[in-house]
This record gives C-alpha cells, sequence and structure tokens, in this order.
C-alpha cells in the first residue's frame, strides 16, 4: 500500500476526516467546505500515530536526505515534528505564529544556526499562508529551507500558486483526492460524492456544490 492510502486509511479509521455536505464547515477565512481534517486526533490514537510519524520520517529522508533540523508549526505541527526528530535523531524546534511579548521575545523555539538546512512540518496545507509564513521567518532567521512536509493537503490552486510563488517545495503524506477515493471505499460516503467534494477543492468560491 502507498504512503498515501495508508494514512488516508489511518486518519479514516480515527474519524479525523469529517464529511459533511449537506451541513458544509465554516472555515476562518469564511469558506464553506464539506469536509474538516483535524490532525491533532492522530496524537491520541497509538497505532495510527506510528503510522504517521513513520511516514514523515521516511518522507524526509527520500525527499530531503540534507536535513540537519525539522521545525514544526505552531501549534499543530510541533508534536509530529517533536516525534518525528526522535526518530531521525535530528534537533527539532518550532516557530510561534507571533514573536512573544515577554522574556527572549522569540519568534523561533529551539536553537537554530545561520545556514543550517531546515524541514518545516506541517499538519494540513490548504491555502497554504500560514506555512509559507513560517517559511519566511525562518528564512529571514538564515535558514536553508529544504522544504515542507504536511500530513495531508487540500491540493488547492492557491495554496500550490503560493507554495510555487514563494519557492519552496512541500511534499504531503496524503491529500483530498486520496482522502476522498478510499473514503468511499471505506463507504464513509457514497461513490457519487467524490465529484462533489472534488468541484469544491477545484473552486472553493463556488458554493454551487452545496445544492448538489
Amino acid at each position: 500500500m502507498s504512503i498515501e492510502r495508508e494514512v488516508a486509511k489511518a486518519l479514516l479509521e480515527i474519524k479525523a476526516v469529517f464529511f459533511r455536505p449537506e451541513e458544509p464547515f465554516t472555515w476562518a477565512s469564511g469558506i464553506k467546505s464539506p469536509v474538516y481534517c483535524d490532525n491533532r486526533l492522530i496524537l491520541t490514537a497509538p497505532a495510527q500515530r506510528d503510522i504517521v510519524e513513520h511516514a514523515i520520517a521516511r518522507t524526509v529522508i527520500e525527499n530531503y536526505p540534507e536535513a540537519e533540523v525539522l521545525m514544526g508549526t505552531s501549534t499543530a505541527g510541533i508534536a509530529h515534528a517533536a516525534i518525528t526528530a526522535d526518530i531521525l535523531n535530528l534537533p527539532m524546534g518550532y516557530v510561534r505564529s507571533g514573536a512573544k511579548d515577554h522574556g527572549r521575545r522569540n519568534q523561533i523555539e529551539g536553537r537554530l544556526e545561520k545556514g543550517q538546512k531546515v524541514v518545516v512540518v506541517e499538519d494540513l496545507i490548504s491555502t497554504g499562508g500560514s506555512v509559507i509564513e513560517v517559511v519566511d521567518v525562518l528564512r529571514e532567521a538564515g535558514a536553508e529551507v529544504l522544504g515542507i512536509v504536511s500530513i495531508f493537503t487540500y491540493g488547492m490552486k492557491k495554496g500550490v500558486e503560493r507554495l510555487a510563488a514563494a519557492d519552496v517545495k512541500n511534499v504531503s503524506l496524503t491529500n483530498f483526492d486520496v482522502i476522498a477515493q478510499v473514503a468511499a471505499e471505506m463507504e464513509y460516503i457514497k461513490e457519487e460524492n467524490i465529484a462533489q467534494l472534488i468541484q469544491f477543492r477545484n473552486n472553493p468560491s463556488d458554493e454551487s456544490w452545496i445544492k448538489k
């Protein structure tokens, strides 16, 4: 079984992916979505957690063999970066969404030397804005960001274009299309729902999929 399908199956088994096309979720951006992915649930499911963390480790080795440090995104990527860093015996830190207003006023937590080769660990990518901010902070600190490993990506056009414009590589363990297909096979959704989900992914601002 491919990593994409194995991770998709693991996420579905622990109900980390919610399908609700008849009553869409509303994201902070205002986008209405038939799908919500809560990768924090991975942490409370040891068997699936083992699958995901070792998949992240293999992805780092295969795609970023020069990695010297893993940096998690705050907050959802922190635990995954820490567990994977332990598997790979690598240093680990994380990037806050903003600098602290006290103490050393850090935004990057953990030791990071200029020129170090960094891989960012993110739980999911939708429009890509938050993870690109993390990449920018690391670059400004003098790190060489090799790329990102994310557990799940929606594969939205806006996110793909933003990552390309920021000149940063992302490798996701699984993606929206694979999740939809595996969910249908596992009878979490009906086969006819797949087209509805893909229509949302292709153009989130067009809400005509809700009426189907």
